[in-house]
């Protein structure tokens, strides 16, 4: 063997730099030690909320603080230490995962200046509906609605020619698809900044080793957040574009009031001509509020509210305005147009915005609503109470102040108590802000309104000039929304929307099973692999053993190195690959065997064993590499870690296997001049099989026509349990402290969650999966309330009804840190638009793996026969895995969703079969080369039987892997493993049985002949 110095020397560094990654647990445990002693001190407390919230507070403080140094090589803080190790995912230490969508909606409305061109609308309103079911981007699918809706005349570049920013690139004449592809390249430049700026916000939010991806291609930002523990916190911190603004303000008057009754006059005539009635002025007991203002400690009114007192009165004009809103009859500040509940908001917005109405109000008349409700008074009669603002809009419609002008934001508590968020500016934001608190004061303490994303946070009362640059916001905040908030500040305004379309959280109870479960798992299968190794190879085994720790040892070494985050999939796939690790063991050994059977001595036969097995060893693991790799670009979250696991795994076990196992076996022989390579229980296996495979070929051909048939039947008439993932909706994993039906939970939830939901019962006692589309497509509040609470509201709702147990509160019941009583351990949250795009990635994911493995083998086999012979045996097994899920779900005893998890299942068969059928392919052109005068037929049936050992072999050590996984892997995992087990039986069974026979009938004897010179003796190296 040679360059044995050159694998000696790769050996030791990667062993080094391995073991130096793993040393970095150290100093981190002891900061994690530091942090465990201060929050317990703090608390007297090791678990609970109080401790928590101390712990990461302690962790946070030091997060970019030097902890650790290497002496003349480096320093690191906590989070570089925490970078530099394996990071555990949601479903193993609970947390919160997101995908987000870049909003582009709002980005062609700021290029076009807010174009009001009724085909533009039309365009963006359209491009907005298909986005939820097309292939193509928002931008694209811009265009195409503008090519069918504008007419001859009507050209792009009309609209965007009159931004200042484009002018340079679109001109009077540039073509539609020219606009179309500027604006492509600028919204691309757009998500980019909104990925790095949310990932330096993300920073600020205090989480350990978040996970932050792009998706260019799609749009997309994945975020998960390891052991989050304030998912509503999360949502805000992600979701907020922290746009903010000054205004002006308008005070209320008495001609503001005529307005709006007026306003309500000509919509209750509109109503009434609608009706066929005539309009008549009708009088209506109306309720009315007044409120008392606090005071600061000069005595000044500030726009705190002391107590509202509510009355009735007489002679209010009845229409539809003053159905949804209460006007200011001078009980609240002069800003306040009126009053409205949570859930008449967008109805008043509507209202005031039509341009008949707008007509009524001042040119620079703009209205928004506070962000939070009035206090409750004692009665809590107005808790759900938003005051209407009237704002004074500049002409150009922009703010005289933003949030580009804030150089520095901070939080802390103001001397009357409340906490503030605390701005500096710069000297342009400076001088803006002093012109406008001076016109304010001038104009008898007028308040200034700061707008934060539309909605008004804060409207002072400005007593003076604020000179140098520094103020204050206050709007009731608790201390972490004004750190929150004074964050994001910080950072800066996202250049664009997001929006949540799928979303995860996990609680630590369940992750803590995952662990448990997995790490059973992990240790029972290696257990048995090892144990086999020894019993059929012997001494040899002994060397399969340390290769496979070796194995093992660089995985999770190059895994943190790279980032990974460790998820239930990647503990899959680290089980996977050592079931398939064995592979390349298993092939060289049965080669060493072959060659000993034939009177070789040991040295000759471990020589020949290894080199006649390098080219099917690079055939079987680059054909899974290039399905790993599809998986890696296709997959999202979990599964591009699963992806990402099985790369690493096969590169690894190629590198101990073959490499460093031949440097183990020749210092074997070396030192004691042998070694075995059987035991006496397994040295006549498979040891003289002859066996015509080939008969049988139209035999298996029927049996796998009507196999493909049946399970066509069923994907054709029974369908799939599919998944969240591809169908949409919330599901719930709800753990019940009380025996409760599957049907009785069904009746139950069908009132509140307006429809039946599907409900399945997880492996564990009294715990079901709860799924429902209920408000799935709902993104405006509700009454005041995000769509997702309203859902978990009607959930709570009817669990309560079928168990009859209201001793759980709605926010013990939701939160995912509980452990007693009724309550959520997962919940998910998949959109129509990310539903959409799984399934067609998980079949263009499929095709693509298929096509790239039909051209591999076709370049590395010259013959259409051996790729023809290897897709249709994939086909074959997709098909039936596909049929096993269709026709069994329902009645087996576990879950058998179609999901991203079962995409990865199928695309691991597929690399799995084609590994199978490329060693059999590979020795039926080795003998196809060596013995061109024998019988075609017989040399393939002597391939077969060559390799059967191997094939029984790999076989039987990967599905004693995956069969542990699927025994002690956990509910989660339990399809995922059955689709594998199917899938190994069915792709073993289709390389000799539908591959090879394939090969066989598409195979001539000129092509067998037209290779090397005769010869009936083997060329072996």
């Amino acid at each position: 063997m040679q360059g044995k110095g050159l694998i000696k020397f790769f050996l030791v560094v990667m062993l080094l730099v391995t073991i130096a990654q793993y040393m970095f647990v150290i100093p981190t445990n002891a900061v994690e030690n530091d942090a465990d002693n201060y929050a317990q001190d703090l608390t007297g407390d090791d678990t609970g909320e109080a401790y928590r919230i101390a712990r990461a507070s302690y962790l946070d403080s030091i997060s970019d603080q030097e902890v650790f140094r290497l002496p003349l090589i480096k320093s690191y803080t906590y989070q570089d230490l925490k970078a530099q190790q394996l990071a555990l995912g949601l479903d193993l230490k609970g947390g919160m995962s997101v995908v987000l969508q870049v909003d582009l909606r709002e980005f062609l409305l700021t290029m076009a200046r807010n174009s009001r061109d009724t085909t533009f609308e039309e365009a963006i309103s359209a491009a907005s509906q298909a986005q939820q079911s097309a292939d193509d981007d928002f931008i694209t699918l811009f265009g195409n609605a503008w090519a069918e809706r504008a007419g001859d005349d009507q050209k792009l570049a009309t609209i965007f020619s009159r931004n200042d920013a484009l002018r340079d690139q679109i001109g009077i004449n540039t073509s539609d698809a020219e606009v179309v592809r500027i604006l492509r390249e600028k919204a691309d430049e757009t998500v980019n900044l909104t990925f790095v700026m949310l990932r330096n916000r993300i920073d600020q939010l205090g989480v350990v080793q978040p996970n932050v991806a792009l998706d260019a291609e799609r749009d997309l930002i994945v975020v998960e957040l390891p052991g989050i523990e304030n998912p509503a916190r999360a949502r805000a911190f992600l979701t907020g574009t922290a746009n903010l603004e000054f205004f002006d303000v308008l005070n209320v008057d008495q001609t503001s009031i005529n307005a709006l009754i007026q306003a309500d006059q000509i919509l209750q005539r509109r109503q009434d001509l609608a009706a066929g009635l005539d309009s008549t002025a009708v009088e209506q007991t109306t309720t009315v509020y007044d409120t008392v203002y606090a005071t600061n400690d000069l005595g000044n009114l500030t726009d705190s509210i002391e107590s509202i007192t509510p009355r009735e009165v007489q002679n209010q004009t009845a229409g539809p305005l003053f159905s949804v809103l209460t006007p200011n009859n001078g009980n609240f500040g002069p800003a306040v147009l009126g009053i409205a509940q949570g859930s008449n908001r967008q109805q008043v917005m509507r209202y005031l915005n039509d341009p008949e109405i707008k007509r009524l109000f001042p040119r620079n008349a703009s209205f928004r609503f506070a962000e939070t409700p009035l206090d409750a008074d004692d009665n809590g009669t107005a808790g759900s109470l938003y005051q209407l603002y009237q704002l004074d809009l500049p002409r150009d419609g922009t703010a005289p102040l933003t949030g580009e002008y804030v150089t520095r934001a901070g939080s802390g508590p103001e001397p009357g108590g409340q906490v503030a968020v605390n701005l500096t500016m710069n000297s342009e934001g400076s001088r803006i802000w002093a012109r406008m608190t001076t016109d304010a004061a001038n104009n008898g303490n007028r308040q200034v309104a700061i707008v934060l994303d539309s909605m008004v946070v804060s409207a002072p009362r400005v007593n003076g000039p604020i000179t140098g640059g520094s103020t204050s916001i206050t709007g009731d905040f608790t201390v972490q929304e004004a750190t929150d908030l004074a964050n994001i500040l910080q950072v800066g305004r996202l250049p664009a929307r997001t929006q949540i379309i799928q979303e995860s959280i996990v609680g630590p109870s369940l992750g803590e099973a995952n662990i448990k479960s997995s790490v059973t798992a992990l240790l029972i299968g290696f257990g048995l692999v090892l144990a086999f190794m020894l019993f059929y190879y012997g001494g040899a085994g002994v060397v399969a053993i340390v290769a496979l720790l070796l194995n093992l040892v660089f995985i999770f070494g190059a895994l943190a190195s790279l980032g990974t985050v460790l998820t239930l999939p990647g503990i899959a796939g680290i089980l996977l690959t050592i079931g398939m690790a064995v592979d390349a063991n298993v092939i060289i050994y049965e080669r060493i065997r072959e060659e000993l059977r034939v009177g070789k001595t040991v040295p000759n036969a471990v020589r020949d064993g290894f080199s006649n097995s390098y080219s099917t060893i690079i055939d079987a693991n680059v054909t899974t590499i290039l399905v790993a790799a599809v998986l890696a670009y296709f997959g999202l979250g979990p599964i591009k870690g699963f992806a990402v696991v099985l790369i690493v795994g096969v590169i690894a076990s190629v590198f101990t296997a073959v490499l460093v196992g031949r440097l183990m076996v020749d210092y074997w022989i070396n030192k004691r001049g042998t070694m075995t390579f059987w035991t006496a229980g397994s040295k006549s296996l498979f040891a003289n099989v002859s066996v015509d495979w080939l008969s049988f070929r139209k035999i298996s051909y029927g049996i796998s026509a009507v196999l493909v048939a049946v399970s066509l039947f069923f994907i054709f008439t029974r369908g799939f349990d599919l998944g969240v993932d591809f169908k949409g909706g919330y599901s719930y994993t709800v753990a019940f402290d009380q025996e409760v039906s599957a049907q009785e939970l069904r009746n139950a939830l069908e009132g509140p969650l307006e429809g039946v939901p599907t409900i399945k019962s997880v492996d564990a006692d009294n715990t079901y999966n709860i799924t429902t589309n209920y408000l799935i497509d709902q993104t405006a509040q509700i009454d005041g309330q995000e769509p997702q609470d309203v859902v978990l509201a009607a959930l709570y709702e009817g669990v309560t009804a079928a168990t009859g147990d209201n001793s759980v509160t709605l926010d013990q019941f939701g939160s995912t840190e509980t452990t007693v009583g009724t309550h959520i351990t997962s919940v998910s949250k998949v959109g129509p638009t990310i539903a959409d795009d799984i399934k067609r990635s998980a079949l263009e994911a499929g095709v693509v793996a298929l096509l790239g493995i039909f051209f591999y083998l076709l370049l590395r086999f010259k013959g259409k026969r051996y790729s023809t012979g290897a897709v249709v045996a994939l086909f074959h097994d997709t098909i039936i895995v596909m049929g096993v899920f269709a026709a069994c779900w329902g009645w087996i005893g576990f879950n058998m969703e179609v999901d991203q998890a079962f995409i990865a299942a199928i695309l691991t068969v597929i690399g799995y079969s084609i590994n199978d059928t490329v060693v059999v392919f590979d020795r039926i052109r080795e003998y196809l080369t060596n013995y061109t005068k024998r019988d075609r037929r017989q040399l393939i049936n002597d391939a077969i039987n060559s390799t059967i050992s191997r094939t029984v072999m790999t076989s039987f050590t990967t599905i004693l892997v995956v069969l542990v996984l699927f025994l002690f892997g956990g509910a989660s995992i339990k399809g995922f493993a059955f689709a594998l087990l199917v899938g190994i039986v069915v792709g073993t069974y289709s390389s000799i049985f539908i591959a090879s026979p394939i090969v066989y009938d598409l195979s001539s004897d000129q092509e067998v002949k037209e290779v090397k010179t005769a010869s009936d003796t083997p060329v072996t190296a």
